[in-house]
């Protein structure tokens, strides 16, 4: 029998690793003084005092205005209400089409359809999976309004030449920076450098209210509509006396004052806890990238990586069997965390291919593909965007062994696992051969 635990053996370590809580006494005192005011939220969908929401709510966003060093700032309920409010508010609609990326959580693909328009697949950059500039180039066509990108497990997208593209063709640029608070590019943060940028509070995410986003812009016309879109503006633009009415109609993606105080509290822990997973990141990448076939995260130069996730590249063709048995071999060798009990937190692929979803294989939206006003053709076949694919099917695989709650212990139990598992390549090839793995 192999030593491996995958195969019989004894797993590295069976004691669960250290919750990754950020929550703490003051976020506690915080709430209670919220909640001892009886005031959870002030939103009225009219135009007077309350139309902004509550004064904790303000604060909080007068605090990540300052962080980030932006104008505006709007608190919403979510990053995906954010992204949403973000395309109305980009004046996009019916026939209109967005560029968009295949590697990233749903929402930044629906977000488009919300309003009418048809997202448009452009491919990745294979060292930071990020969207590539030339790939968005060879993209665009009349229809073409807008460039949503994503700052991807916490690494900058290549803004200067997006940003080019983008100038180039007249186009918005939209950042989704939800894997990526404070993330830098060239000194500046990402979700700055765009037309307007959008943040999670997520409870997995860096920081977090339980739920919550908040979305930042210097330009007043997108700031003006963020926040009419946030808070039923078709009842307010009359009592506002607002003359341009596009997309103007609101949603309810208000944050709670209770959010917005646990938000002011964990803003101000934010740098810190980046700089603890920076260094467990570092001390990963330095390990793990003395294994041959494994390359650990590029950090190109002038960018901060934050980590959201460590996202490494295997390469089977060096290490002798396919990715996602090596991924296998490692969940057994590791427990998971607390508060994370039912999901691995080492994963294969990271995030599956969007264009493949039945959404657009199907073409199922009736107000965006089949739309009358719309007159473009968009493929969403296999093979679109080779590069994700690749990175998806083959390559890519994720751990969150990096976060801040993980001592240098831990530390050395994930090194240890690897390399036990690196070191026993050949019991796993034998259980290819045995098991008809594909390699």
């Amino acid at each position: 029998m192999s030593e491996l635990a995958f195969l019989g053996g004894k797993p590295i370590r069976t004691r669960i690793f250290p919750q990754s809580n950020t929550i703490g006494e003051e976020e506690k005192k915080a709430v209670m003084k919220v909640l001892d005011s009886g005031n959870l939220s002030q939103y009225v969908g009219s135009w007077n005092n309350d139309f902004k929401g509550g004064p904790t709510v303000q604060k909080f966003e007068k605090d990540w205005a300052e962080a980030f060093g932006v104008k505006y700032c709007h608190a919403v309920n979510s990053n995906t209400s954010g992204l949403y409010a973000c395309i109305g508010a980009c004046d996009i609609g019916p026939g209109d089409e967005v560029i968009v990326s295949p590697y990233t959580m749903t929402a930044g693909a629906i977000a488009p359809l919300i309003y009418g328009a048809v997202p448009v697949f452009a491919d990745i950059d294979e060292d930071i999976f990020c969207l590539n500039a030339k790939s968005i180039e060879e993209k665009i066509t009349p229809r073409t309004k807008a460039i949503l990108v994503v700052h991807i497990c916490g690494h900058p997208t290549d803004m200067d030449e997006v940003m080019a593209v983008a100038k180039k063709h007249n186009l918005k640029v939209i950042e989704d920076c939800a894997q990526s608070p404070m993330a830098k590019y060239k000194g500046r943060f990402v979700g700055t450098i765009g037309d307007v940028g959008i943040f999670s509070l997520n409870y997995h995410k860096h920081i977090h209210t339980g739920e919550g986003g908040m979305v930042v812009t210097n330009d007043p016309v997108i700031a003006e509509k963020v926040e009419l879109i946030r808070n039923h503006g078709e009842a307010v633009v009359e009592g506002k006396k607002t003359k341009d009415l596009w997309n103007t109609f609101g949603f309810n993606f208000r944050m709670t004052e209770m959010e917005a105080a646990v938000g002011i509290e964990q803003l101000k822990k934010l740098p810190d806890l980046i700089e603890h997973r920076i260094t467990n990141a570092n001390y990963l990448s330095k390990k793990l990238g003395e294994l041959p076939g494994i390359i650990p995260p590029m950090v190109k130069e002038g960018c901060t990586h934050v980590y959201y996730v460590q996202a490494f590249k295997f390469k089977k063709d060096i290490v002798g069997i396919h990715r996602n048995t090596f991924v296998d071999a490692m969940k057994a060798e590791l427990p998971t965390m607390i508060l994370r009990e039912s999901t691995p937190i080492i994963g294969s692929g990271f995030a599956p291919p969007l264009y493949l979803q039945p959404i657009y294989q199907q073409r199922i939206h009736r107000c965006s593909f089949n739309c009358p006003r719309y007159e473009g053709e968009v493929s969403y076949e296999k093979g679109l965007c080779p590069v994700t694919e690749r990175m998806f099917y083959e390559e890519v695989f994720t751990h969150e062994y990096m976060r801040p709650s993980f001592s240098e212990s831990d530390l050395q139990d994930v090194v240890n696992a690897y390399e036990k598992v690196y070191g026993h390549v050949s019991d796993l090839m034998e259980y290819e051969l045995k098991n008809a793995v594909p390699v």
